[in-house]
């Protein structure tokens, strides 16, 4: 064997090894030319990618829409174009997807807060990305309160509540004058504001951006189903407390409401609309659960302490896949497990819907408006006031950086 040969056989066998040390995952094992390219042509694949947009869902029909929608008329582009293996993500989800030109990427993290937070971890401590200008579209589904929502509308919050950051007593223990087994940390009733504060309980996005991604989100109409359209007739109340959700989905602004537990029920949602109220300060309405976001918000607000995330270039989009409680004459067991809703196809199809506009705003003004980014008109940031300012929410005055522990002395 002559040394061209021997050289091209070495290269070769290099190749085939990081190959296999960056295996595509399933959603990308159709369209493996992108990392095929970066691969052969190394002079082409940048030090870093630096995107203006990343979106971040929570399981595979969340991320799918996304490189389903890639042949659809008017996508920004194909995100399985590019797929890039970084440690430390989930491991049913291992990689971040990007457009041919790194502009736009995905990551999943797999459902619940821990997954977030450590995927979000992961994300930005890694060398393979530059975030400091990127926009962070978190995309998922949720329960929507019928108070505010309907089936398959989109909503875009300003605060994310960790609503079950409480002591639990089992429904059919709590006292007779308990209106719920929630009660905040170091008090002894529901209704009173926590004297133990973790630093996660609520979280404030840039209202400004917020309203631009709305105004983009409104250019469209969104999706619908039959099944939804018969359920929410099952809404109509004497009093008309359902009233918003008889009608056909939209585009809303309220907050959303982060627990593990997937919740249902009239009197955990109200329990929980009552957490959201107090924790705020009565500046937040609940409308739309999740299981992730204050976990994802967290992680980036400590990357935006290490000054490689701009936590003002968030923005939160959840839309309605089910309703968070049952509906007169019905059971919390019957709205969770038996009830044909509708709302999770449309659901899923509207984060592309309404999320698609957001993303193609982003990257046509990018130069004239983006890159330099939106300044918040309100307070952006934690419960600490980590980043500075002064939140129109929590506890008042405190010593912010010294935590009451759950012993109630402080640490």
């Amino acid at each position: 064997m002559g040394l061209k040969h021997l050289r091209l056989a070495i290269l070769l066998t290099q190749l085939a090894i990081l190959v296999h040390a960056t295996p595509l995952d399933s959603h990308a094992s159709s369209e493996g030319r992108g990392l095929w390219d970066i691969l052969l042509r190394r002079d082409a694949r940048p030090s870093q990618f630096s995107p203006k947009v990343f979106i971040i869902s929570m399981f595979d029909p969340e991320a799918q829409i996304w490189y389903e929608a890639a042949g659809m008329p008017g996508s920004f582009g194909n995100l399985l174009a590019v797929n890039i293996t970084v440690p430390g993500l989930s491991p049913r989800y291992p990689q971040v997807h990007c457009i041919a030109d790194g502009s736009v990427c995905q990551v999943t993290t797999c459902e619940a807060e821990i997954n977030a937070a450590s995927t979000l971890t992961a994300l930005t401590l890694s060398t393979l990305f530059n975030l400091k200008k990127t926009y962070f579209l978190i995309g998922g589904i949720g329960g929507i309160n019928p108070k505010q929502g309907t089936l398959a509308d989109v909503a875009f919050p300003k605060y994310a509540v960790q609503v079950a950051l409480q002591y639990e007593i089992d429904a059919r223990e709590i006292p007779q004058d308990f209106s719920t087994g929630y009660f905040s940390f170091g008090t002894d009733a529901p209704n009173e504001y926590p004297l133990s504060i973790y630093g996660t309980e609520v979280f404030e996005v840039n209202e400004a951006l917020r309203d631009i991604a709305v105004s983009y989100a409104r250019t469209v109409k969104l999706n619908d189903s039959t099944d939804a359209i018969a359920y929410r007739t099952s809404y109509n109340s004497d009093d008309q407390s359902y009233n918003k959700a008889l009608r056909t989905p939209s585009i809303i602004t309220c907050d959303v409401a982060t627990s593990d537990a997937w919740f249902s029920g009239r009197m955990l949602g109200e329990a929980f609309e009552n957490t959201t109220t107090l924790l705020t300060n009565g500046s937040a309405t609940y409308c739309i659960t999740a299981m992730e976001d204050n976990a994802t918000l967290a992680a980036l607000l400590r990357a935006s302490m290490r000054s490689t995330v701009d936590f003002s270039r968030i923005i939160i989009m959840r839309s309605g896949s089910n309703f968070d409680r049952q509906p007169p004459n019905s059971s919390a067991i019957h709205n969770l497990i038996y009830a044909n809703q509708g709302g999770f196809v449309p659901a899923i199809e509207n984060l592309f819907i309404a999320g698609n506009p957001i993303v193609k705003g982003i990257l046509a003004d990018w130069t004239l408006s983006f890159e330099k980014g939106i300044a918040p008109t309100n307070y952006v940031g934690d419960i600490f006031r980590t980043l500075g300012g002064n939140p129109d929410f929590g506890p008042g005055e405190m010593e912010f950086g010294v935590v009451i522990g759950p012993d109630f002395e402080k640490l």
